[in-house]
């Protein structure tokens, strides 16, 4: 489970990266930056960088959820990389997807990952 820890703290450190990046332009300031605020690239950039910040937290509570209850086995093996694919995997969704739309169907790569690692995790936590 220490894979969920330090990508926990690569994720949250990429937030603030790419928040920078994106802010010390100073595009984010131009209406037309990205096609405009309500654009399709604009919308999957920001859910990309807020993606590093969420799911980062969720393998961080993920891990401390594990640890705190000891619940290792199988099952946390499996949800824990669940949870690593779906955190990796949903930031490059959007980013790529923001500039091929036709690779939309590439989210369900996180989405699925992420509620297998999730319902993996409750079904231990209530079984704990």
């Amino acid at each position: 489970m220490q894979i969920n820890l330090v990508l926990a703290w690569l994720w949250i450190t990429l937030g603030f990266v790419s928040g920078s990046l994106f802010g010390f332009n100073f595009n984010f300031l131009r209406e037309d930056w990205l096609g405009g605020y309500s654009s399709n690239i604009r919308r999957l950039y920001r859910l990309g960088h807020i993606s590093f910040f969420g799911l980062g937290v969720i393998n961080l509570m993920f891990y401390i959820t594990i640890r705190t209850l000891g619940m290792e086995s199988a099952l946390t093996v499996i949800a824990s990389w669940a949870m690593v694919i779906g955190g990796m995997s949903m930031p490059i969704c959007c980013f790529i997807t923001a500039h091929y739309p036709k690779l939309k169907d590439f989210f369900y790569i996180p989405v699925i990952s992420l509620i297998i690692g999730g319902l993996l995790t409750l079904w231990q936590v209530v079984h704990a």
